[in-house]
C-alpha cells in the first residue's frame, strides 16, 4: 500500500512538472496570445448573446402547456442557451482561423469549442438523473474524462493510474482498475434501473394486470436486472464470479443476524404482493390507523389517512398482525347509525322516514337497500338502528354518516317527531319525626 501511494505521488509530481513545462513552451508561441484574446472575446460575446436570447425565449417557454416532459426539456435547453451560443461562436472562430491563417493556428479555439460542446451535452444528459448532487458529480467526472481525451493528456494519466497498484494475492489491483470497475458497475446498474423503471411504467399502463401484480412484477424485474448488471460488471472487470462463494456465504450470515428486520420486511412485501391481500387503492385499518394504501415499497406500505397524514408501516406488521381490509373482496361497506325518538312517535313512520332519508343521501347504495329496525325500548326513547351501504369508503365514513343524521334531524323536525334527551326524576321523602328534607 505504501509503495502504491509513493508511486502515485511520484507520478503526480512528474506529471505536474511536465505539464508546467509544456504550458510555458506553448505560451511562448507567437500566435498563442492572439488565440487567447480571440478565445476570450468569442466566449464573452457568445455568453452575452446567449443571455439576451434566453431572456427573449423564456416567455415563450413559459407558454408551453400539456406534456410535462416537453416543458422540462425546454427549460433545460433554455438555461443552457448562453453556453450553446458561446460554443457556436468558438466553433465559428476556430473554422475562420483555420481558413484565414495556416495551421497550427486555431488549435486552441478548436479545443475550447470541443470542451464547451462536451460540457453542454453532458450537463443536459446529467439532468436526467433525479438526484441533483449525483447528477452533478457524474457530469464533472464525465467532462473531466472527455477533457483529458480532447487535450491528449489521458494517455499519461492512464499510465500513472496503472502504476499506482498493489498486489492482492496473485492479482494486481491498480487505481485504474478500480476506477474502470466503478465506472462499468455504475453504468450497468444505471441501465438496469432505467430498464426497470420503463418496465414498471409499461405495467402501470397495462389494465389487464391487477395493481398488486404490477408492483410484484416490477420489483422482481428490477431485482433480476440489477443482479444481471452486477454480474456483467464483475465479468467485465475480470473477476471470477465463482470466487465470490465465500463472500456470499458471509453475506448470508450477516443478513441473518444484522439485517434480519430488513430482510423480513422485504420478504413480507413480496408475500403481500404475491397473495394480493393488500394492493394499492385498498382501504385498510391496522390498529388505530385507517386509510388508503398509496403504494407498497420494498420495506414499507404507505397509508394516507383522511386528515392527510401519510404513515409508513413496515411490511412485517401486515403479515404478523391483524389487518382489516375494507375492500379486499369488494368496496361495499355497511354503516350503522343509531338514534332515538320519543315514546309519543309512531315507530312505523319513523322507520319509513329513516329509510327514505338514507336512500336520498348521496353515496348511499340502492342495493343492498337501507333498512331500519327498532332496537330497544330505552329509558327515555325508542332506540332505532339504521343500516345502509356505500361503495367508496376511501371518500370517508364520518361525512356520509353525518349527512344521514342531518337528514334525519330535518325530516323529524318537519314531521313533528321529537328526539328526547335523557332526564331523571328525583323524589325526596322525609323520614318520620323529621322536618323538611335536607339536601
Amino acid at each position: 500500500m505504501d509503495t502504491a501511494l509513493a508511486n502515485l505521488l511520484e507520478w503526480i509530481g512528474a506529471a505536474l512538472a511536465a505539464l508546467a513545462r509544456a504550458a510555458l513552451a506553448y505560451l511562448g508561441e507567437p500566435t498563442v496570445l492572439a488565440e487567447l484574446v480571440a478565445l476570450a472575446a468569442l466566449a464573452l460575446a457568445g455568453l452575452a448573446l446567449g443571455r439576451r436570447a434566453e431572456a427573449r425565449l423564456e416567455p415563450r417557454v413559459r407558454e408551453i402547456r400539456g406534456d410535462p416532459r416537453l416543458i422540462r426539456i425546454a427549460a433545460i435547453l433554455l438555461r443552457r442557451t448562453p453556453a450553446m451560443i458561446a460554443a457556436a461562436c468558438l466553433w465559428a472562430g476556430s473554422i475562420a482561423a483555420r481558413l484565414l491563417v495556416p495551421p497550427p493556428t486555431g488549435d486552441l479555439l478548436l479545443v475550447a469549442a470541443w470542451l464547451t460542446t462536451a460540457w453542454v451535452a453532458i450537463s443536459v444528459l446529467a439532468r436526467l438523473v433525479r438526484n441533483r448532487t449525483l447528477g452533478r458529480l457524474l457530469a464533472y467526472a464525465a467532462w473531466t474524462l472527455i477533457a483529458l481525451q480532447i487535450t491528449g493528456l489521458w494517455g499519461g494519466v492512464r499510465a500513472g493510474l496503472a502504476r499506482a497498484a498493489i498486489d492482492v494475492g496473485e492479482t494486481r489491483v491498480s487505481a485504474l482498475f478500480i476506477l474502470e470497475g466503478l465506472l462499468v458497475a455504475a453504468i450497468a446498474i444505471w441501465l438496469a434501473l432505467m430498464a426497470g423503471r420503463v418496465l414498471e411504467a409499461w405495467l402501470a399502463r397495462n389494465r389487464d394486470v391487477t395493481p398488486g401484480l404490477r408492483v410484484l412484477l416490477g420489483k422482481v424485474a428490477r431485482i433480476v436486472l440489477v443482479a444481471i448488471a452486477g454480474l456483467v460488471a464483475l465479468t467485465a472487470m475480470g473477476i471470477d464470479v465463482t470466487a465470490l462463494t465465500v463472500f456470499t456465504g458471509a453475506l448470508g450470515v450477516g443478513l441473518g443476524f444484522g439485517l434480519q428486520k430488513v430482510v423480513s420486511n422485504y420478504l413480507s412485501g413480496i408475500i403481500i404482493l404475491a397473495d394480493r391481500s393488500i394492493k394499492p387503492g385498498d382501504i385498510v385499518s391496522l390498529g388505530e390507523k385507517i386509510g388508503l394504501v398509496r403504494s407498497i415499497r420494498a420495506r414499507f406500505v404507505s397509508i394516507v389517512t383522511r386528515d392527510g397524514v401519510e404513515y409508513l408501516i413496515p411490511n412485517e406488521d401486515f403479515v404478523t398482525n391483524r389487518v382489516v381490509n375494507w375492500s379486499f373482496t369488494d368496496n361495499l361497506v355497511r354503516i350503522d347509525v343509531t338514534f332515538g325518538v320519543s315514546y309519543d312517535s309512531d315507530p312505523h313512520l319513523v322507520r319509513r322516514i329513516a329509510v327514505e332519508i338514507a336512500r336520498a343521501t348521496p353515496r348511499v347504495e340502492a342495493s343492498p337497500a337501507p333498512v331500519c329496525h327498532i332496537e330497544a325500548f330505552g329509558s327515555s326513547s325508542l332506540d332505532f338502528l339504521l343500516r345502509f351501504w356505500i361503495h367508496d369508503p376511501h371518500e370517508g365514513l364520518a361525512n356520509v354518516r353525518g349527512a344521514v343524521l342531518i337528514g334525519l334531524w330535518d325530516a323529524f323536525k318537519e314531521a313533528g317527531i321529537k328526539i328526547p334527551y335523557p332526564h331523571r326524576e328525583v323524589i325526596l321523602r322525609a323520614s318520620e319525626g323529621e322536618g323538611r328534607p335536607r339536601l
